[in-house]
């Protein structure tokens, strides 16, 4: 455990972070038990395990799960390890199968965990094995509008609690049509040299870094849409949607706004088609903002509009593997669901544009705070300091314009927050006010 304070390393009030919560090997094992091992954290969405049996492998931080259906139609989230002597259960990444059996010894665990199957049970452990007490080792597991999440700490508050005001803005994304979202595809999986933690504050409250990171994209006309100049539209804004969450994109103006998207695009077409309904669902403040948006759940879950959701996976201070999928509303036309996967694979995913744009800047960010000297001087995080601002319409505990890092202070306050806090009883919770 780190002796001092970690909010005297991120002083998020000044704007000022230490570099060493990017490469410090005993910050990060903290992080593993304080952070990840008490939040809740995205495992797999519905889509991905419709049936009885159905399975699918994730992470959460280093530890590998099993996401199942059980035979009565009950999801659960298990440590992919069998109890004898440590072995995964499964090495498939998804299917259907109504057992696991080790590949070492023969335990065979269910669909529900419970240990079935015990070679030499008779012979060898003389009937004297308690195989009700030997089960898979189970995180309470919970959902949202079709996203499936578990959580290691079984103190922790519900996932309706935790979630807060961002469940508002996850709405715009999960529930603008009846039929909610699917999976298409399976997921992108790769390894890049930065810390976690700039894949989720980019992702969660960074408009400042678009006109030059993406620069070259917007110049050769592979994005759409006016952008409006720095804090010149004020009708645009960015949230601290409370317990760490962060949401990018939006809009109290009086328009439909889709967010850079072409109008006469197939996608900007039907999302504006859909507009009618997806303001009847969500109300009209909702309504304006015809694009799905971008956003953060703390500490490692992130959703995009272009549209994908993705696992920020810690591998060492210095290393994150991305998972990353294709996410559509399930009623959408067959065409609409292809030109959003074709936008997706373009511009994110291991091969993407802005995705290649963007890693470039974090494993540079990584790798300058391995050195002696810079880590002498803090990261600047102070932009609009001060001049945070909320509205009647949108939910939020502070608001920052288009351009502002007020959701990069939140984000690592409550990072410095969960990391010194002993208990989730010394962890305060932002209650959800719409």
């Amino acid at each position: 455990m780190i002796d001092s304070s970690l909010r005297k390393i991120v002083h998020a009030e000044k704007g000022l972070v230490d570099r060493r919560i990017f490469n410090s090997q005993e910050i990060y094992d903290q992080e593993l038990e304080q952070v990840f091992g008490r939040s809740w954290l995205f495992v797999a969405h519905e889509s991905q395990i419709a049936k009885p049996n159905d399975f699918v492998a994730n992470y959460m931080a280093e530890d590998p799960v099993l996401i199942t259906r059980d035979s009565k139609g009950k999801l659960h989230t298990f440590l992919n390890m069998c109890r004898h002597r440590g072995n995964r259960i499964c090495r498939a990444d998804a299917g259907n199968a109504p057992s696991f059996m080790c590949t070492y010894h023969g335990w065979t665990f269910a669909t529900d965990g419970k240990l079935v199957g015990v070679p030499g049970y008779k012979e060898a452990y003389f009937e004297e094995l308690d195989r009700s007490q030997w089960g898979l080792v189970e995180a309470p597991t919970d959902t949202y509008k079709g996203l499936i999440f578990a959580n290691w700490d079984k103190s922790a508050p519900s996932l309706i609690d935790y979630l807060g005001d961002a469940a508002w803005y996850l709405d715009l994304f999960l529930d603008r049509r009846a039929g909610g979202t699917e999976i298409i595809g399976g997921a992108h999986r790769w390894v890049m040299n930065f810390n976690w933690k700039f894949g989720s504050d980019n992702f969660g409250g960074d408009n400042y870094h678009t006109l030059v990171t993406h620069g070259s994209m917007s110049a050769s006309g592979m994005t759409t849409g006016r952008r409006p100049a720095i804090n010149a539209d004020q009708s645009r804004f960015i949230v601290a949607a409370g317990n760490g969450h962060c949401i990018l994109g939006g809009y109290t103006g009086s328009e439909v706004n889709n967010f850079g998207v072409n109008a006469d695009s197939v996608v900007g077409k039907y999302q504006l088609d859909i507009n009618k309904e997806l303001t009847q669902r969500l109300g009209p403040a909702r309504g304006r903002q015809a694009a799905m948006g971008i956003g953060t759940l703390f500490p490692n879950f992130t959703w995009h509009g272009s549209p994908m959701i993705r696992n920020w996976h810690p591998r060492g201070p210095l290393k994150t593997e991305i998972w990353s999928w294709c996410i559509v509303d399930k009623d959408a036309p067959k065409e609409v669901k292809d030109a959003m996967r074709d936008n997706y694979i373009q511009r994110f995913g291991p091969a993407g544009n802005m995705e290649q744009d963007d890693a470039n800047n974090w494993m540079n960010s990584t790798d300058l705070a391995k050195s002696l000297t810079a880590r002498k001087y803090p990261l600047n995080m102070q932009m609009g300091i001060n001049h945070e601002w909320t509205n009647e319409t949108h939910p939020g505990i502070s608001l920052g314009h288009n351009w502002s890092e007020s959701n990069w202070r939140h984000f690592y306050a409550r990072w410095a927050e969960v990391m010194d806090a002993p208990s989730w009883r010394d962890i305060p919770i932002q209650p959800r006010t719409k």
